[in-house]
């Protein structure tokens, strides 16, 4: 039975923690800026992964 309390107390500790670092984000702002990530889905360069299938099957990148 101790087991258990000791169990509850854990998780409401890391309840707490998650809690506190989502009011840390929400009061400096980390979710205020809705537009830019939609924007920058547009304009994105090449993956990394194209970019190396493109070394690697001999073609040359003129970009």
């Amino acid at each position: 039975m101790s087991a258990l309390y000791m169990l509850i107390g854990f998780s409401l500790a890391v309840a707490l923690l998650f809690l506190a670092a989502f009011l840390w984000a929400v009061r400096t702002d980390q979710y205020r800026d809705t537009h830019t990530p939609a924007m920058r889905i547009l304009f994105e360069e090449e993956t990394a992964h194209e970019t190396s299938n493109r070394s690697n099957s001999g073609e040359e990148d003129n970009s």
